[in-house]
């Protein structure tokens, strides 16, 4: 990697980016060479080094007092002086916008302090498994840093009290993305906070609205037990777009319309979100038919939506396609869901993964007929799925480009070069068990622009 560096710094390129990670060690020489005579470099990505010295960054400080966005994330070693240093880089890159610092084990509440002040045009900051780092150090941190639209971390805090953390929001008008994410390593949950209970809290109905939140991430977060609490969420952030609670399995499986009609008489109100787009609830099993459906009634712009393994939804799919506008779709491990009530159009719909699921060749065929707009169509493991049900899609879904069969072992091998030959925009194909391509179809496929995997 040095003499690379060093051979491109003698051509005059205006390079703006430089992607240094996964590689063992900060190449200094080359990275000296780099800036003497390219200058114009903005954003720098030394994450998963096998070590970061003080060394590397006082080089960084010295070569690149342009950049506007650094990741160091994620170090396996740190080596020297890291808060003299830390504070050195911050002083040297005025013009930095975007940092990621996770895993950067030695932060506490004071530098993080001294970064966010020396920063002055700072908008986004990662700081994702830095266990040194408060609410309170957060909170004091973001008072110094009204630029700021995104942060994401870890809640490994020591207080109970999580209406803390949500006054964040309230207090810093400018963030409008946040990912306040649990670690979902065991031994990294033991030096988490004691987490409260958010049904047993008033933390977020006295928030009120905050329409400055656009994207909130808060997934592995066990204290999210309230079942009302994706609604809670549409009515205290109303532009929110994208939504993720994945893995947040303490919610209660009571959701119901009447449990919304008895919120709505009390603290919170069943309102229409038009603004959110993304909604990922992945492994939530404690998700139903019903609760499904209510989601498709409350947020009928949606257009990801994110259900594997919700192993307990079954026909309800079929009316969140028909009232939402979604383009992806994940069912990936569903095990009992249901997709033959699909007898209307769904155009929009691009990407369909049922990986793992009970599909069968005449909800395929239903699918063929409805979404004939697919681009991608994942069925890895579908034990029921045959090359009649493959057909049907092929031949119906005339923009298909990718298509999984991974695994698929009813899928007759000989179904691949079919399919390359009878749609041509097919891209990629994962090819189902015991298919083999030889010398003698290179001919046959000549033309044709495929990858089989």
């Amino acid at each position: 990697m040095e003499w690379g560096l060093t051979e491109i710094s003698s051509f005059p390129l205006n390079i703006t980016s430089l992607n240094l990670a996964n590689s063992a060690l900060i190449p200094l020489n080359g990275l000296r060479a780099f800036s003497q005579n390219i200058t114009t470099l903005t954003s720098l990505n030394c994450s998963y080094k096998d070590s970061i010295s003080t060394t590397d960054l006082l080089l960084i400080s010295d070569c690149f007092p342009l950049l506007e966005e650094l990741h160091l994330s994620k170090p396996a070693i740190f080596r020297g002086d890291f808060l003299s240093g830390m504070e050195t880089l911050s002083l040297a890159l005025p013009k930095l916008r975007k940092v990621n610092l996770s895993r950067h084990t030695y932060l506490n509440d004071q530098l993080l302090f001294q970064l966010f002040n020396n920063w002055k045009l700072l908008e986004e900051v990662i700081i994702f498994e830095s266990t040194g780092i408060t609410d309170a150090g957060i909170a004091s941190a973001l008072r110094v840093r009204p630029t700021l639209r995104s942060l994401s971390f870890h809640n490994f805090f020591k207080s109970d009290n999580i209406s803390t953390l949500f006054a964040l929001i309230k207090s810093c008008t400018s963030l409008s993305d946040i990912k306040m994410e649990s670690p979902s390593d065991v031994t990294m949950k033991h030096t988490c906070m004691k987490e409260k209970n958010a049904e047993n809290s008033n933390s977020l109905v006295d928030l009120a609205v905050c329409p400055q939140l656009k994207s909130l991430s808060l997934a592995h977060n066990t204290w999210l037990s309230d079942e009302n609490i994706i609604i809670m969420f549409a009515s205290i952030f109303p532009n929110l777009q994208l939504l993720d609670l994945s893995y947040c399995n303490q919610v209660s499986n009571s959701l119901t319309r009447e449990k919304i009609v008895e919120n709505t008489n009390s603290s919170m109100e069943f309102v229409v979100n038009h603004q959110l787009k993304s909604l990922f609830l992945t492994r939530n099993t404690w998700l139903s038919d019903e609760n499904i459906l209510m989601f498709a009634s409350i947020f009928p712009n949606l257009q990801i939506l994110d259900l594997s393994y919700c192993n307990q939804i079954s026909d309800s799919i079929c009316q969140v396609l028909r009232c939402c506008k979604l383009r992806h779709l994940n069912l990936a491990h569903c095990s009992k869901v249901k997709l033959r009530g699909l007898n209307f159009e769904v155009l929009k719909l691009e990407v369909l993964n049922l990986s793992y699921t009970g599909v069968d060749n005449e909800e395929l065929y239903l699918i063929s007929k409805s979404c004939r707009g697919l681009l991608q169509l994942l069925l890895e493991h579908c034990y029921y799925v045959t090359k009649r049900g493959v057909n049907h899609v092929v031949e119906n879904c005339t923009q298909l480009r990718e298509i999984n069969l991974k695994n698929c072992y009813k899928v007759h091998k000989n179904i691949v070069d079919s399919m390359i030959l009878s749609r041509p925009s097919l891209r990629k194909i994962t090819v189902p068990p015991r298919y083999r391509f030889n010398n003698n179809k290179r001919e046959l496929f000549l033309g044709h622009v495929c990858l089989l995997g």
